[in-house]
């Protein structure tokens, strides 16, 4: 069992930046495959951006240039640094682990980013 606590979110300019991070606890980080998803009102939940245990990175087309993930196995995190944030950027943002030898995934409780116009 793996549990995720998400921080950072808050309000920001357009043109702002933000770093959310994300603590595991309660298993194997390392071998996790990680990621960010998000969620605007009305709206599906999206990936943005998703790191492997070996550090390999893909992310969405719409933030690519703009969010870095990144990840810290020995302390056991996983960080979201956007930059030149717009309001189509505002959503709920959730860290996600994923164990690639058994399937399982965990979510975090979420956190607002908003970005204002």
């Amino acid at each position: 069992q793996v549990q995720l606590v998400e921080s950072g979110g808050g309000l920001v300019q357009t043109g702002g930046s933000l770093r959310l991070s994300c603590a595991a606890s309660g298993g194997f980080f390392s071998i996790h495959t990680m990621a960010w998803y998000r969620q605007a009102p009305g709206k599906q939940r999206e990936l943005v951006a998703i790191i492997s245990g070996s550090g390999s990175t893909n992310c969405a087309d719409s933030v690519k240039g703009r969010f870095t993930i990144s990840r810290d196995n020995a302390r056991n995190t996983v960080s979201l640094q956007m930059n030149s944030l717009k309001p189509e950027d505002t959503a709920v943002y959730y860290c996600n682990a994923q164990n690639p030898f058994t399937g399982h995934g965990y979510w975090g409780q979420g956190t607002q980013v908003t970005v204002s116009s």
